[in-house]
């Protein structure tokens, strides 16, 4: 996902944000200062590289998660909507391209807003043509910060995922590597190269 803070970058509170117009702009919030995503006109433009590693991840989890006993993570994706952090000043707000979220977070009532309320078991990130070094960094960051166990940003071109975890220097998966996820999602393990094409 491409993400760029504006310009003038234009602080808010989760209020405001979520009043913007719906009009096709991706937006979120870090630290209560609206990031936009995609070039410059706000639009992500997805390519099928993109497309194509999401539902492969995304399935490959949901297949994980159909083995777990009920109640069973959920897996989301599509630049799914989540409220990290909530405060008067400081605000985040993400589009997740995909997610497992715990039964407790899948099952609970969602507020005034169609995102969910809580942060993920694990963060997804695949990589577009369009992201920035500074744009990446920050949401990992920001990751980090709101207590999310496992981010994995996932680029299609060298065909690697990056897993960061609180208190650990990322590690680097390659395409013959296996990576796994415990203890957050017990007996998942999977062969990078099942993600892409």
């Amino acid at each position: 996902m491409a993400t760029a803070v504006l310009d003038d970058p234009k602080t808010m509170t989760l209020e405001e944000f979520l009043a913007l117009p719906d009009d096709g702009t991706e937006r979120m919030l870090l630290d209560g200062v609206l990031w936009e995503i995609g070039e410059e006109t706000g639009v992500t433009r997805r390519n099928r590289f993109h497309s194509s590693c999401e539902v492969r991840i995304g399935k490959a989890l949901a297949v994980w998660a159909e083995t777990i006993p009920a109640p069973r993570p959920e897996v989301v994706g599509g630049e799914a909507g989540f409220v990290l952090s909530e405060s008067p000043d400081h605000s985040t707000t993400v589009g997740i391209d995909v997610a497992v979220i715990s039964a407790v977070l899948a099952d609970s009532e969602i507020g005034e807003t169609s995102m969910y309320e809580g942060i993920p078991i694990l963060a997804v990130e695949i990589l577009s043509p369009y992201d920035t070094v500074r744009g990446i960094a920050a949401k990992v960051k920001k990751y980090r910060e709101c207590g999310v166990p496992i981010v994995w940003i996932v680029d299609t071109d060298h065909r690697t995922v990056t897993e960061h975890r609180p208190g650990r220097e990322p590690k680097l998966f390659a395409q013959s590597d296996t990576i796994a996820a415990e203890p957050h999602l017990p007996g998942f393990a999977c062969r990078v190269g099942e993600f892409f094409r």
